[in-house]
């Protein structure tokens, strides 16, 4: 761990030059303590480290000093394709990796380039979880992640809707997908066969047990592809129907942030408003006592136009809500 050390301190100060021990400090999550004795190590090694004082001093190579140990190990080189998402890296376990595979890349630019590339670094930053909900806890994502790459069957305790499953896998891939991972796998049943490739939540594997031996991959499996038509799939299950409403032109400008892509198809497509303002939409929705759950959070700046049932489904909950409200008071 030392040596990894070392060389991060001297690629550092190869490609940002002057820094001083604080922020040696900082970068490489160590004491300053820390920092001064590695730049003796470094300094007993025949390493030009040039030590400059004042108040613009820190640690420096000497002019034109240069490393060519700049080599990526193998799980350096795997932590690459997460260099868009660091915070996905460091959930897989992957952080100091990336962050050494960083500076080793940056070693190796040309002169300019290495300079570039951390000023995009600084200027651009991908958040990949939504606004406003907490990342989801992932205790076995390391383990599933391992599995993954190591091929390995893996042994799952698994929490579904309708209740708990313990179930064999070969996990074939990873997704994050709005801040929450999905494992693409495919359930092993008792002959041994593997069937289709299905989605599982990570957040809700209990435990995770790999198993010996090694599975092997189906041919010309696409992760892409194969999220590509989940996604297609989940989105046709989860809209079961149209609902036709009226609406008030603050529901209009709401209804992208309210009900997302569907929204904002159905406020593109919005008809001539009317002389009072209101304009006709129709609106993809799940199943009824979802829609309706849904389509009552719009309060009065909405009317349900059709179909009949579900209409009267929130004509219902609404009476049934002000009645409550009128014995309350």
């Amino acid at each position: 761990m030392r040596a990894d050390r070392l060389l991060s301190l001297l690629l550092l100060l190869q490609n940002r030059g002057r820094m001083t021990a604080p922020e040696l400090a900082a970068e490489l999550e160590v004491s300053v303590r820390t920092v001064y004795r590695d730049v003796e190590a470094l300094s007993a090694s025949g390493v030009p480290v040039l030590a400059d004082r004042g108040p613009a001093g820190g640690y420096r190579l000497l002019d034109g000093y240069r490393t060519r140990l700049t080599g990526l190990t193998e799980d350096e080189a795997g932590s690459l394709a997460l260099a868009t998402v660091p915070g996905a890296a460091a959930e897989l376990g992957l952080g100091a990796d990336l962050a050494a595979a960083r500076l080793k890349l940056e070693a190796a630019l040309p002169a300019g380039m290495g300079e570039r590339a951390r000023r995009v670094a600084e200027r651009f930053h991908l958040d990949a979880p939504g606004w406003f909900r907490d990342a989801e806890p992932v205790p076995h994502l390391a383990a599933v992640a391992d599995a993954v790459w190591r091929q390995r069957v893996l042994r799952v305790h698994y929490r579904r809707w309708k209740g708990e499953v313990r179930r064999e896998l070969h996990p074939l891939g990873l997704v994050l997908k709005g801040g929450i991972w999905y494992l693409v796998a495919q359930a092993v049943p008792a002959e041994g066969s593997a069937d289709t490739p299905r989605t599982y939540r990570v957040s809700r594997v209990l435990a995770a047990e790999p198993l010996p031996g090694r599975f092997e991959r189906p041919p010309g499996f696409d992760l892409a592809a194969a999220w590509a038509e989940t996604s297609r799939r989940l989105e046709g299950m989860r809209y079961q129907g149209e609902a036709r409403l009226r609406v008030s032109p603050c529901v209009l400008r709401l209804l992208p942030a309210k009900f997302g892509a569907a929204g904002a198809r159905a406020a593109a497509e919005a008809g001539s408003a009317d002389a009072n303002g209101w304009t006709e939409v129709v609106l993809p929705v799940e199943s009824l006592p979802v829609a309706v759950c849904d389509l009552l959070g719009l309060g009065a700046e909405a009317e349900v136009l059709g179909p009949p049932d579900l209409r009267a489904a929130v004509a219902a909950a609404a009476s049934a809500l002000a009645a409550r409200y009128a014995a309350g008071g």
